[in-house]
């Protein structure tokens, strides 16, 4: 007996010694492996317009990405990294309860600012090499024809051909050069501007993104029969002064899906829309002489014609003052704005005549009095066909409380006394017509967070928050649990609030009142900011219907 007990104690401790090796094996594996879950690059460098794919090994779990600086470099669903602009930016991936990084640094291609120029005899022009800032070493094939010093200046000499050689960092770039005899002046005959067309309907002016491309909202699935401009957002400017692709990778196919809709509704205009938020640092060089304004407007005159476009839209953020901390300001900005803007206009009248049809001169302008101040409004008024008054962000999450996004009336209780209404007396004041006048509606709103408990979140502190699209709004929060619905008696605009978080946004009753203050006041339309955050145009509908 007693030997068949050891025998069991025996089998018992072998089995023990073969089974817990085991166990802490399969532990030891799996923090292992879940700490494998890590992206193929930390750092990854791109000439702008160049891709890269980044994944996550180590996991087979859903990646979410996201970039810190889309004005550098976007991310596709996929992974798929595109260099926008010069810069750095962080590209992360959220999977598996981690968040990973890459660092991307983007730098401009090493490249010739022209590949060819026309020179008349004794003309020159300044070549130049971008996207580098080492020693440039440059040659000429012809220099009986066209001469280069070495700060890259090309002079024409005689008439023929020659190529401009650029050798640098390994690369040898080149540019021909065609001279041709000197021109006769001839001073032409004095013309009238063309003058528009007059048009007595209201004007329903969308904007579309670019970037709303890259999450699936494409041109095609705008409603044409509802608008009468688009304006498609945005053009560059280069440090030449010209008008350039913001999106090259993504604009010839929205570009031509705009067009397109002119099958659709033949009275749509599309506009270009030039500079935004992002891209406004270079206006004030732009207007600064009347060479770089001259520059600007023919290169703008080339841009509408070669893609199809019905006119340019000015969206300078802002003149003097206000917009990113690293654009260019000067107190000039507000005369030159002036001057910016008539060149323009005598540009696009002079091609009208040429094509036997009126091009569409615009500019997007802030709401407020500083605006009013730092501009010539009432001379603006004479050469643009309208404005488009960007009557939204009165109140955002940049303030330290709660407040609506574009209220139609102020209210002696709110914090900020702005509103809708308040901006355009300002620019009513300042000169600017009223028949020129489009007034500007949010498509999107603001989430407030940690919002106390009182007065249904109204005027209240709160910690963080976001911006949030109408499509995100009526699909995730208007029928959400716990939130309660308010609008405002005097500011006449909606709100929602659970208790902690407060949401501004648009409805279809404030979007409706916003049109009848339109004609009521005799503006000339509205403008949407912006059209993609609408996808199933709920508050375009109402606007619609509103301005009949």
């Amino acid at each position: 007996m007693r030997s068949h007990i050891n025998l069991i104690c025996k089998v018992f401790i072998l089995c023990l010694c073969l089974i817990i090796p085991s166990i802490l094996y399969m532990g030891h594996k799996e923090n292992i492996e879940a700490g494998t879950i890590q992206l193929n690059y930390s750092t990854i460098s791109l000439v702008t317009g160049n891709t890269k794919t980044l994944y996550v090994a180590g996991t087979k779990s859903k990646v979410s990405w996201s970039s810190g600086k889309r004005s550098v470099a976007v991310v596709s669903t996929g992974g798929k990294v595109t260099a926008k602009a010069s810069g750095t930016a962080i590209i992360y991936a959220s999977v598996a309860g981690k968040k990973l990084s890459c660092k991307v640094i983007v730098k401009e291609p090493i490249k010739l600012n022209y590949s060819s120029i026309t020179l008349e005899k004794g003309m020159a022009k300044t070549l130049k090499v971008t996207g580098t800032t080492s020693k440039v070493t440059w040659t000429t094939s012809k220099s009986t024809v066209a001469a280069v010093a070495l700060g890259g200046k090309v002079t024409g000499k005689s008439e023929g051909t020659a190529t401009i050689y650029a050798s640098v960092s390994g690369k040898r770039l080149s540019s021909k050069v065609t001279v041709k005899p000197p021109k006769v002046t001839v001073t032409p005959t004095p013309v009238p501007t063309v003058v528009p067309e007059v048009n007595t309907s209201l004007k329903l002016v969308g904007y579309y993104a670019a970037w709303a491309k890259y999450s699936g909202f494409s041109p095609d699935k705008l409603d044409a029969t509802k608008l009468t401009h688009i304006n498609y957002a945005f053009a560059n400017i280069n440090s030449d002064h010209k008008i350039i692709l913001g999106y090259p990778d993504v604009d010839a196919a929205n570009i031509s899906q705009l067009n397109q809709l002119k099958q659709i509704n033949p009275k749509l205009k599309t506009i270009i829309a030039v500079g935004g938020w992002s891209w406004s640092d270079q206006f004030s060089d732009a207007a600064l002489t009347q060479a770089s304004r001259d520059t600007f407007a023919d290169s703008a005159v080339d841009f509408i014609i070669k893609y199809g476009f019905d006119g340019i839209d000015i969206d300078w953020e802002y003149p003097v003052s206000g917009g990113l901390s690293t654009n260019i300001y000067r107190p000039e900005d507000k005369y030159n704005f002036t001057l910016f803007m008539k060149t323009l206009r005598e540009k696009l009248d002079a091609r009208g005549l040429i094509d036997g049809k009126h091009y569409i001169l615009s500019f997007a302008g802030g709401a407020g009095k500083w605006y009013a101040n730092n501009t010539q409004l009432s001379e603006l008024s004479k050469y643009v066909d309208y404005a488009n008054v960007m009557t939204y962000d009165i109140n955002g999450i940049w303030d330290s409380y709660t407040g609506f996004n574009s209220p139609l009336y102020s209210d002696a209780a709110s914090n900020s006394y702005d509103s809708v209404d308040t901006g355009i007396t300002s620019w009513v004041n300042a000169g600017f017509e009223k028949n020129k006048m489009i007034m500007g509606i949010p498509f999107y709103g603001y989430v407030y967070k940690s919002v106390p408990n009182s007065n249904n979140g109204l005027n209240q502190t709160f910690s963080g928050g976001s911006s949030i699209s109408y499509g995100n709004i009526a699909a995730n929060y208007l029928n959400a649990s716990g939130y309660q619905h308010f609008f405002h008696s005097t500011q006449r605009v909606p709100w929602l609030f659970n208790g902690s978080t407060f949401i501004s946004y648009e409805n279809e009753q404030s979007i409706t009142e916003k049109a009848g203050y339109i004609k009521k006041n005799g503006l000339s339309g509205a403008m949407v900011w912006e059209l993609s955050q609408d996808p199933n145009k709920i508050l375009l509908n109402a606007l619609y219907q509103g301005l009949k």
